[in-house]
């Protein structure tokens, strides 16, 4: 029970932080990071077009990583990376990711966290969220996923963090985001003499919710985009593995402006579907709906809760089924259907997620694990979307820590359904030890400067 107080209360306190659009600042706004559409570190440099996918074009160093744009957060070092992506469409595109490394980081061991982005705009972006004095409004979920970035910190992995979206911001597609995922680790790998990472170095993905969307995309791909790419392991949670029945799930309730955001971004991506959401909007309220082209999640979500999205659109619910439209959700919207991921995969859903239905998670991992795929499957009965993002790390943490310390990942696959996540001792302790190492950070302590003491574990126990 104890646990359960401890890990309950430092995980009210991270959500205070980080759903508050009023944390205080720091330090004095003297300058602010500009937002990527008006940044020229973000421009392609001519030519860049004939260059191989993940070949680094451009590199910089910050010393402004945040919690929120408003808390410094202390690490040794943190850089950008702009590199050649290929987009939706087949066509090449520069992208950016931000790689953070420790002082006594592991350089042999990579992390690549894709966030939940869940925008149609590029001033939500990591590479902009991430910084010091950034609009702290845009931040979406990241605030709250500093704690699982923060924990892979401290375990000495470098993390990768890749705007994936690309600078279109193409929100779900999942063409768009495994190949810029994919292009991201190579980058990184190919940046020794700027970070020091090793190109020998170990690598795994992690992604929840529309993370889980970059980071699935990327395994299933992985094989014909990437073959020369060797991840350990993959940690999905929060999977979406159908874009349109998330639409018509959200639908009308508290998380309609995913769906209204979704629309925009996937339009973002294909010019065809821009053209045809343009004639079927209705005037009166097109403005409203394109929103999401300048705002972030907060504020999408906000503004079109328990809405009917379908009424944007002259030909209401048969917007989603023209052929326009079910050529794209087809293509870069249902996964399974690009490839069987070759590495060892860890899976954690909410059997009661609200935003995407069990029943097609439990169907994709049949579908994979029919096709050979390795894949370990825990279904929460009392989480939702939101509660399993946290519950649910400390197994996702453990996953990772065993693939990177060479425990094998058990062959073909297992599917685990619990009460709860944190019914597992293990799973309680590391999610603890997570939450201490954010509240420290959060006070200044330099990330991954000392093992967080194993009295602190014991407290979770």
């Amino acid at each position: 029970m104890k646990s359960f107080t401890a890990i309950a209360a430092c995980t009210f306190f991270l959500f205070q932080l980080s759903t508050s659009s009023a944390i205080p600042t720091l330090h004095k706004r003297v300058i602010s990071p500009l937002l990527p559409q008006d940044d020229p570190f973000h421009i392609a440099p001519s030519g860049y077009e004939a260059s191989a996918p993940g070949t680094i074009l451009r590199s910089r160093t910050l010393d402004d990583f945040s919690f929120s744009g408003s808390i410094p957060l202390q690490v040794q070092a943190a850089y950008q990376l702009l590199f050649r992506t290929t987009d939706s469409t087949g066509n090449p595109q520069a992208a950016i990711s931000t790689i953070i490394v420790l002082e006594n980081a592991n350089m042999s061991r990579l992390l690549s966290y894709q966030t939940a982005e869940d925008a149609a705009w590029d001033g939500c972006a990591p590479s902009y969220t991430l910084r010091l004095h950034s609009d702290p409004d845009n931040g979406g979920s990241l605030a709250g996923e500093l704690l699982l970035i923060i924990a892979a910190l401290n375990e000495g992995y470098v993390v990768s963090i890749p705007d994936y979206e690309g600078p279109e911001s193409a929100y779900s597609s999942g063409i768009q985001a495994g190949q810029a995922t994919l292009d991201s680790v190579r980058a990184a790998l190919a940046s020794g003499s700027i970070t020091n990472v090793s190109s020998a170095a170990e690598y795994q993905m992690w992604g929840y919710s529309g993370g889980s969307l970059a980071s699935e995309w990327a395994a299933e791909l992985q094989p014909t985009y990437a073959p020369e790419l060797h991840f350990i392991g993959t940690v999905l949670g929060g999977l979406i593995p159908n874009v349109q029945n998330v639409l018509n799930t959200i639908n009308k309730g508290l998380f309609a402006g995913l769906a209204a955001t979704g629309i925009n971004g996937l339009a973002n991506g294909y010019p065809e579907l821009q053209t045809y959401l343009d004639q079927h909007l209705i005037p009166s309220t097109s403005a409203a709906f394109k929103k999401p082209l300048t705002q972030c999640l907060g504020d999408d979500t906000s503004q079109f809760v328990f809405k009917d999205i379908y009424k944007f659109f002259d030909n209401g619910k048969d917007f989603v089924n023209a052929p326009v439209v079910q050529t794209v959700l087809n293509e870069t919207g249902i996964m399974g259907r690009h490839g069987t991921p070759k590495m060892p995969l860890f899976i954690y859903k909410a059997v009661a997620d609200e935003v995407s239905p069990v029943a097609d998670t439990d169907a994709l991992v049949k579908q994979l694990c029919s096709h050979g795929a390795r894949i370990q499957y825990t279904r929460d009965l009392i989480g939702e979307h939101v509660t399993e993002a946290i519950t649910g790390s400390g197994d996702a943490l453990n996953f990772i820590k065993a693939r990177f310390n060479g425990v094998p990942a058990p062959n073909g696959c297992k599917t685990n359904t619990v009460i709860t996540d944190l019914a597992d001792v293990g799973t309680a302790a590391g999610l603890g030890s997570a939450l201490v190492g954010t509240l420290l950070a959060l006070l200044q302590i330099p990330i991954g400067a000392s093992k967080l003491p194993s009295v602190i574990g014991s407290f979770f126990l």
